[in-house]
C-alpha cells in the first residue's frame, strides 16, 4: 500500500475522516499547536514524523493536524484519531496533557507520546528536550555580546520547561557577566507573531541588546531584531537565513531516534509509559550557527561546559542556587533532579520579571 501523507485542517478537524488502512500498518496520528513551516517547533516535531516513515516505510502510516490550540478543540481532534483508526499519537504540546491521559486510561490498547509534560501510564509517555542546557550555552553567548547589561526575552507559556531554559539561560549569563539584567515578556502563546515582533520591540526600548526568543514558532522575533540590529537567539530550528548578521546561536531539539523507537515499541508490543529527557548525553540538543562575534575566551568556555554536559559531568542548575526572592533553593553543590525539573516553577536570582500567577 502506498504511504501518504495526510494533512487535516482545523477547519475540517470537526470531521475528521482517516482512510482505510492495512491491517498490518501501524497508524500514527500527530497534533501540532503551530502550523508546520520549514522553522519551528512543529517542524522539529514534523521531522520526527518523517524520520519514522524513513525509518519504517509502507509498515506505518502517518497523519497530522496542524495550528490545534488547547482546550476543546485539541481533545475533539485526539478523540477523533482514536476513534478513527490511530494506534498511536503523538501530541506535540503541554496543554495538550489532560485530555491525552484521559483518552489513554480510556483506551489501552493506544499507546502516546506526549511533548513537555509530566503525567504518565502505562501506555502514556511524555518527552522533553534538555534545552535547559543549550540555554546555557547561549546564555554565555548572549553576557558577551551585550553593551547595554540588558537581555530580553519574548517567552511562550511559564510552563516548566519555559522555566527551566530560562533559569539555565540566566545562570549562563552569570557565568560569564554577573551584573546582567534579564527580562522576560510572557506572550502566553505558542504562534502570536505580531505580538512577539510587538514584545521584542517593548524589550529593546528598555535597553535590551539581546532578545532570546523562547518558543516562538515563526521568525517573527528572529527578523525583527535583524531589522534593528540587535543580537537575537532562537529555539526551535536554526534561523540564520533569516538573521544573516544578528543571529548570535540557535537551539536546537532532533526527536527522530526518540519517536522512531517509540513506534518500534507500539509495533512490538513493549511500549512502556516512561519520562524520555533528551540532552547532549544523547545527541537530542544542539547549537548551530554560533556568531564570529563571540569573543574567543567566551567561545573556549562554551566549549568546555558542552564537554562536561555531553559527558554528563555538568548540570546548569547546580547549587548554590537563589531564587528571586533571595530564598535558596540548591545548597551548595546540589544537582537539581528530572522530577523537580518538570515541576520548576521558580526563578534565580537576576531574571528581573515574575512568573505570572
Amino acid at each position: 500500500m502506498k504511504r501518504r501523507n495526510l494533512l487535516f485542517s482545523l477547519a475540517a478537524a470537526t470531521s475528521l475522516a482517516l482512510p482505510a488502512y492495512a491491517d498490518d500498518q501501524l497508524k500514527i496520528g500527530f497534533v501540532y499547536p503551530s502550523p508546520v513551516a520549514d522553522v519551528g517547533w512543529s517542524a522539529e516535531l514534523n521531522a520526527g514524523r518523517l524520520a519514522i516513515e524513513e525509518a519504517f516505510g509502507d509498515k506505518v502510516e502517518t497523519f497530522f493536524v496542524e495550528n490545534v490550540p488547547e482546550g476543546p478543540d485539541a481533545a475533539r481532534i485526539i478523540n477523533q484519531m482514536a476513534a478513527q483508526g490511530a494506534d498511536m499519537i503523538m501530541l506535540g504540546s503541554f496543554g495538550y496533557m489532560n485530555d491525552g491521559i484521559s483518552l489513554a486510561e480510556q483506551r489501552p490498547d493506544l499507546t502516546f507520546i506526549h511533548a513537555s509534560g509530566y503525567l504518565l501510564a502505562d501506555n502514556f509517555s511524555n518527552f522533553q528536550s534538555r534545552n535547559y542546557e543549550t540555554s546555557y550555552l547561549v546564555g554565555m553567548a548572549a553576557a558577551d555580546v551585550t553593551e547595554t547589561d540588558t537581555v530580553g526575552i519574548v517567552a511562550a507559556f511559564a510552563i516548566p520547561e519555559v522555566v527551566g531554559m530560562i533559569n539555565g539561560f540566566t545562570l549562563g549569563i552569570q557565568a560569564v557577566n554577573p551584573d546582567v539584567t534579564v527580562k522576560v515578556v510572557w506572550l502566553n502563546s505558542w504562534f502570536d507573531p505580531p505580538k512577539a515582533q510587538e514584545s521584542a520591540r517593548a524589550l529593546m526600548a528598555q535597553d535590551a541588546d539581546v532578545i532570546y526568543s523562547l518558543y516562538q514558532d515563526t521568525p517573527s522575533v528572529v527578523t525583527v531584531a535583524e531589522e534593528e540590529g540587535v543580537w537575537v537567539i532562537n529555539t526551535s530550528s536554526d534561523m540564520k537565513e533569516y538573521a544573516p548578521n544578528w543571529l548570535l546561536a540557535s537551539q536546537i531539539a532532533d526527536w527522530s531516534s526518540f519517536f522512531v523507537d517509540s513506534a518500534q515499541a507500539t509495533i512490538d508490543g513493549t511500549f512502556k509509559g516512561e519520562a524520555f529527557w533528551g540532552g547532549y548525553v544523547d545527541d537530542t540538543v544542539e547549537v548551530k550557527s554560533w556568531s564570529s562575534s563571540i569573543s574567543p575566551e567566551t567561545m573556549a568556555m562554551i566549549e568546555e561546559a558542552e564537554a562536561a554536559m555531553r559527558a554528563g559531568e555538568f548540570h546548569p542548575l547546580t547549587g548554590p542556587l537563589m531564587d528571586q526572592d533571595g530564598t535558596e533553593r540548591l545548597a551548595d553543590g546540589e544537582v537539581i533532579d528530572d522530577a523537580a525539573m518538570a515541576g520548576i516553577d521558580w526563578l534565580v536570582t537576576g531574571v528581573e520579571t515574575r512568573i505570572p500567577q
